[in-house]
């Protein structure tokens, strides 16, 4: 009886054994080594590393071109809780907001301005209004402006256009012009080149053949 319990024994720990074995075997064999670097995935052609979903920045000329008065409105009223837009319009939280666009920094009277905005100096350029409602903090560190900042740069060109439309009304800058054609392709040379690339000997016998 103890003969046959132990043979019956032998035969499951051999089982398992084998098992085991077979287990470790195929995790070697379908075991995929991960890229240098611990980065897994296929490559894209024509991306690089840390680039997808990147969009380039487009002009803010560009974008008032095309921005929309009323939607700029619209957006403005997420502001109307700290600044007032109206001529005349009192200070709140933050300054009133009338004709801002081309005036100084820090330029409203009776409104006690931050240390950060008052050393900045310059004025409300559509470019620095760009900046300073895309990040309030990065644009001037230590202003007392809570706002985080608008992260959609058509939203920004809306609310520059409704600003400037209230008591300012400056003309918007002009958009960039296309970018030029591309270049020949290497070794390529452009047709006046070929024409003034003509041997100077060779001109006598092509004014001769002209006649």
């Amino acid at each position: 009886m103890d003969t046959r319990s132990n043979t019956i024994a032998g035969w499951v720990l051999g089982g398992g054994i084998a098992a085991l074995g077979l287990t470790i075997a195929s995790g070697m064999l379908f075991e995929a080594e991960a890229p240098e670097g611990g980065k897994q995935g296929y490559a894209i052609q024509g991306v690089e590393s840390g680039d997808v979903g990147a969009v380039a920045a487009v002009p803010i000329a560009t974008l008032l071109a095309s921005a929309d008065v009323a939607k700029g409105e619209a957006i403005f009223k997420k502001c109307v809780a700290c600044h007032t837009i109206a001529s005349g319009g009192a200070n709140g939280i933050g300054p009133n907001l009338w004709a801002t666009v081309g005036k100084p920094l820090a330029g409203h009277a009776g409104f006690a301005y931050s240390d950060a905005l008052k050393t900045k100096g310059g004025n409300w350029t559509f470019e620095a209004l760009n900046e300073w409602l895309a990040n309030p903090k990065k644009y001037a560190p230590g202003n007392k402006m809570t706002f985080a900042g608008l992260g959609n740069p058509e939203e920004r060109a809306a609310v520059m256009l409704y600003l400037n439309s209230q008591g300012s009304n400056l003309p918007l800058p002009a958009a960039p012009a296309p970018e030029a054609a591309a270049a020949p392709a290497d070794g390529a040379t452009p047709p006046a080149a070929d024409a003034a690339a003509v041997p100077a000997e060779a001109a006598p016998a092509a004014a001769a053949s002209a006649q």
